[in-house]
């Protein structure tokens, strides 16, 4: 990733950080995962991440193509 990816990156962190509900709650096999998207140069980015016991758990980041898929594959490992 680029400097400014990065930055964008570490402000949307900061969202989740001050709003831990903000993304949206994913069911089935990714239940309890929650996923926050977000544009950086018109392309849409994907973050999970699990808030367990006041612990933000940044799971996966990726573009939107195979997310999801990839996503589940990992959780099931």
């Amino acid at each position: 990733m680029y400097k400014k990816q990065i930055k964008i990156l570490d402000e949307e962190i900061s969202k989740i950080v001050k709003n831990p509900e903000t993304g949206q709650e994913k069911r089935g096999a990714i239940k309890g995962v929650r996923v926050h998207k977000f544009r950086v140069e018109k392309q849409l980015f994907l973050l999970a991440y699990e808030l367990e016991a006041g612990v933000l758990k940044l799971i996966m980041v990726g573009s939107h193509e195979n997310y999801y898929r990839n996503l589940t594959k990992y959780q099931n490992e």
